[in-house]
């Protein structure tokens, strides 16, 4: 049995800290400011893989020669810091070539079909793909962000590294924020909030989303934030006695039952415990779960086996258990979540997961090339996670194909990043992950755009039911069609899915153009018509 000692129990991004954080949390790895600290963490890769990255350092070194950073610092060490982020991941050697090129084309006026000379095509369209459309001419700021976003996106759907690399671009520059001017501060922090933590969290990086979000509310409320580090502080004194004795009980019935078990403290994070008071309009005394328990096992079955321990030991709170290992989440995470009472009678969370189901949790994506290199034996979550986000990634293609205004397309998308799901079952028993408040029109595009584009109506547990109605977790969803149906435009007023909200436009804009069409050949006709009789 492994336990962490109760110094290690709270994190240490949670940690005092300034108001306006300076550096990364202690919990993450370092950052790397030199090509030989990026170096150390490059023993995965090849001797010839090392030697393109070392060209690739070379050639971002001289591109970027004479630039700063807002700090003071060369600007190469961004890309560096960035580079070694990725490498925490164990990508491969073109991403970390990315990474380390990734400004070269938008601040240094190095071209495409340079970096596909130098460096190969697959490389080349990395870069391509994380590079913003500054040298076009918008209308207005945000219709270029919003065109950015859509090239970024596309990219990522052709090949994830784009977002990975995009997503470590984004965190160091959060880290590093300090230096830059109060407004830009906040106009990086709400669009991080908004998009990139939400894109995180969709596939499955779920330690990058926590910091993503930490540091964004750090900067966009620095006087809130502060307020409740200091009093998570003071719980963290008042409920250190609670902890230990939690602590010493779990162990000691891990020890009776004979289970070998990794049981390791966590702590909700300062943004995680201002949405919850803000959700539940409640203080911060109202927020008891604060602390909580990770239990890492050898197998699926002791997952099970564990959670069986812990439901005897303290009673559990009902309704407060989740099997997210029946049903995983749709960024693939999976563990068992259950709160239970404490002999004082604070609520406790555990969660219960294996070393695969851990990876996966913490590195979502990112977790095909950590255990591709052989990090782990015996342990092989790639196939899991080269499958997370796919169902997404690949509706971003089909909202792109339905959809040629950017800002609508960042509109849908936005609306697919919302981390909370339902999930409800077709009448053959298939699970679908759905956005909470989506309906069976929503329901129906997920299957197919000819099955919405022909619903009429629907039934929820054998039971009719209004189109716009909320599905729950656990419905059977059944949609009725019809041949000679079609969209009706009231249905943009309460569909949840970027998907379905994309396809309805595309219908109507088509029907409208073809109604248009076929009116302007009647009053085209009716024209000559009118000029044939004149001229008789």
């Amino acid at each position: 049995m492994v336990i962490r000692t109760l110094a290690d129990f709270l994190p240490a991004a949670l940690q005092s800290k300034p108001r306006v954080p300076t550096g990364s949390p202690r919990s993450m790895p370092p950052e790397v400011s030199s090509f030989a600290a990026l170096s150390d963490k490059l023993g995965y890769l090849s001797k010839a893989d090392l030697k393109l990255i070392r060209d690739a350092y070379k050639f971002a070194d001289e591109a970027h020669l004479g630039q700063f950073r807002a700090s003071g610092e060369p600007y190469i060490t961004h890309p560096i810091a960035v580079a070694g982020l990725v490498a925490d991941w164990k990508l491969d050697a073109q991403a970390i070539m990315a990474a380390l090129m990734h400004d070269a084309m938008e601040d240094c006026g190095v071209t495409k079909s340079e970096l596909i000379e130098r460096f190969g095509a697959p490389t080349a369209e990395l870069v391509d793909g994380l590079t913003k459309l500054d040298k076009l001419q918008f209308s207005t700021r945000e219709e270029g962000q919003a065109e950015s976003f859509r090239k970024m996106l596309l990219a990522m759907s052709r090949d994830v590294r784009v977002i990975l690399v995009k997503l470590a671009d984004r965190l160091h520059n959060m880290r590093t924020m300090a230096a830059m001017a109060a407004s830009k501060r906040g106009r990086i922090a709400r669009e991080t909030l908004d998009i990139y933590a939400p894109i995180a969290h969709r596939l499955g990086l779920n330690q990058t989303y926590r910091e993503l979000q930490e540091l964004s509310f750090s900067y966009l409320h620095p006087w809130r934030h502060a307020a409740l580090e200091k009093a998570l502080q003071r719980a963290r004194g008042y409920r250190r006695d609670i902890v230990s004795r939690v602590q010493n009980d779990v162990v000691k019935a891990f020890s009776e039952a004979r289970m070998r078990v990794d049981i390791s403290g966590r702590e909700k994070t300062v943004f995680s415990i201002y949405r919850k008071m803000r959700e539940k309009h409640a203080g911060f005394a109202e927020v008891n779960d604060i602390f909580g328990f990770r239990i890492v096992v050898a197998n699926l079955m002791d997952c099970y086996h564990a959670l069986g321990v812990l439901h005897q030991l303290y009673k559990p709170v009902p309704g407060r258990f989740k099997d997210y290992i029946a049903i995983p989440k749709p960024n693939g995470y999976k563990s068992l979540h259950t709160t239970l009472v404490s002999p004082l009678g604070t609520a406790v969370e555990f969660q219960i997961r294996t070393d695969e189901m851990h990876a996966v949790a913490e590195a979502g994506i990112a977790a095909h090339w950590l255990y591709k290199v052989g990090a782990q034996k015996n342990v092989n979550p790639s196939d899991v996670a080269q499958r997370l986000g796919a169902m997404w990634l690949k509706s971003l293609l089909d909202i792109q194909n339905e959809t040629r205004d950017a800002s609508e397309f960042l509109e849908h998308v936005k609306i697919d990043l919302v981390p909370d799901a339902v999930y409800v079952f077709t009448p053959k028993s298939k699970i679908l992950a759905l956005p909470r408040g989506a309906t069976p029109i929503d329901f129906a595009y997920a299957i197919h755009s000819d099955v919405g584009d022909h619903c009429v109506a629907a039934k929820i547990n054998g039971e009719p039911a209004a189109l716009r109605a909320e599905l729950r977790s656990g419905d059977v969803v059944e949609v009725i069609t019809a041949p000679g149906a079609r969209p009706n435009p009231a249905w943009l007023n309460f569909v949840r899915t970027g998907r379905a909200r994309s396809k309805i436009r595309h219908f109507l804009k088509n029907l409208e153009h073809e109604e248009s069409q076929e009116l302007g050949l009647k009053m085209l006709s009716q024209a000559m018509r009118a000029e044939w009789k004149a001229a008789l």
